[in-house]
């Protein structure tokens, strides 16, 4: 995929058939879009860069294979983008949790087309945790304020620890850090998004409630 070279300073942090992978994933989205709205159409041009390049820094910053949570899947964003580079270890999982019934047929068509390594829970996130495992990892994107995805990821650091929690954040970020420190203590690293300046994925350990 050319435009990653220009996204990415270090493209070849994927192999080729995981391109091609992905590009398999980018032809569904725009086949689906037309019945269900997966995405905000404005954003439907520049697919790649606003969603799956965006998606796949996560990757870049954690590729070891790990079990995962991604929150309010949707399309897909970023959960099955780590899913699908996850194929080519033969490793790792995602549990994509989207309660809207389209968009989780979506969802599992394109696993069953890029033999991403995920499943579907189409169930919403306050009910997951009684359906899955040991959590890992946590991931979500566009889905909640900090302060709301803490309370949907707080029994799981409750459960595991040693979880770490990732979340593509916009450009009101810092904001969103400070509000939600007013409830939460939590141990925060900014890592500046390549998508958009001024955005960040912050990866958040050590999570709790304040007394």
């Amino acid at each position: 995929m050319d435009i990653s070279k220009g996204f990415f300073p270090d493209s070849d942090f994927v192999s080729r058939e995981t391109w091609g992978k992905l590009n398999v994933y980018a032809d569904l989205v725009r086949k689906w879009q037309a019945s269900i709205n997966l995405i905000s159409p404005k954003t439907l041009p520049e697919l790649w860069e606003r969603h799956i390049l965006d998606s796949l820094q996560l990757f870049r910053l954690k590729p070891e294979p790990l079990t995962w949570l991604d929150m309010g899947s949707g399309a897909g964003f970023p959960g099955l983008v780590t899913a699908i580079c996850l194929a080519e270890q033969d490793q790792g999982w995602v549990n994509l949790v989207e309660s809207n019934n389209k968009k989780a047929a979506f969802l599992r068509q394109v696993i069953l087309q890029t033999g991403a390594r995920a499943s579907v829970l189409p169930i919403r996130v306050e009910d997951a945790r009684a359906k899955l495992g040991k959590i890992d990892a946590i991931s979500a994107r566009a889905l909640a304020s900090l302060t709301e995805l803490f309370g949907y990821a707080a029994p799981y650091a409750e459960d595991n620890p040693d979880v770490q929690i990732w979340f593509h954040k916009g450009l009101d970020y810092i904001g969103e850090v400070r509000s939600a420190r007013d409830l939460w203590c939590f141990d925060l690293v900014e890592h500046q998004s390549l998508a958009q300046d001024g955005s960040a994925i912050l990866e958040i350990s050590n999570l709790s409630k304040r007394n």
